[in-house]
């Protein structure tokens, strides 16, 4: 008994480790295992791309920040149920951005309410695919796209 109340106060003191920077992933076909980075061509678009060329990322306090460029995940106010995502150098007025579990989701207090649909669309050249947050069923014409796309942090088993 005396040794589990010392281990409790020892572990009381010790310092609060940070969460680390996380990769954000793909789970489901054409993304499946791709990873969020900025596109090569244009760093401001926010891509799936090769894991080797993934950017890792913070979540808090309702932002998504990219541990590589400083960069902010910046929703834009389309008027379709798309919304065009951005790497910003602010963060702007922040989406409120969240996780569930492993789960990449708009909070129920931000302006979308709460979300976990994302579109992905191919881009011109590379292996990459752009990201929309998704609020309900459009995808933009021309384009090959993939709808009601999920994104995860690694497996937090």
């Amino acid at each position: 008994m005396r040794s589990t109340l010392f281990a409790a106060a020892v572990a009381a003191l010790a310092p609060v480790a940070l969460a680390k920077p996380e990769q954000i992933r793909g789970v489901s076909s054409p993304i499946f295992h791709y990873y969020l980075q900025a596109y090569p061509q244009n760093k401001t678009i926010p891509v799936m791309g090769a894991e080797a060329s993934s950017e890792y990322f913070n979540i808090a306090n309702g932002a998504i920040q990219s541990a590589n460029s400083s960069a902010y995940l910046v929703v834009g106010s389309d008027s379709t149920s798309y919304k065009t995502l951005t790497l910003s150098p602010t963060a702007g007025t922040a989406p409120g951005w969240a996780l569930e579990g492993d789960t990449i989701i708009t909070g129920q207090t931000s302006a979308w309410g709460r979300q976990l649909n994302f579109l992905v669309c191919k881009m011109p050249s590379g292996d990459y695919y752009q990201v929309y947050l998704q609020t309900g069923s459009d995808v933009p014409s021309g384009k090959t796209c993939s709808n009601y796309q999920s994104l995860h942090l690694p497996c937090l088993c």
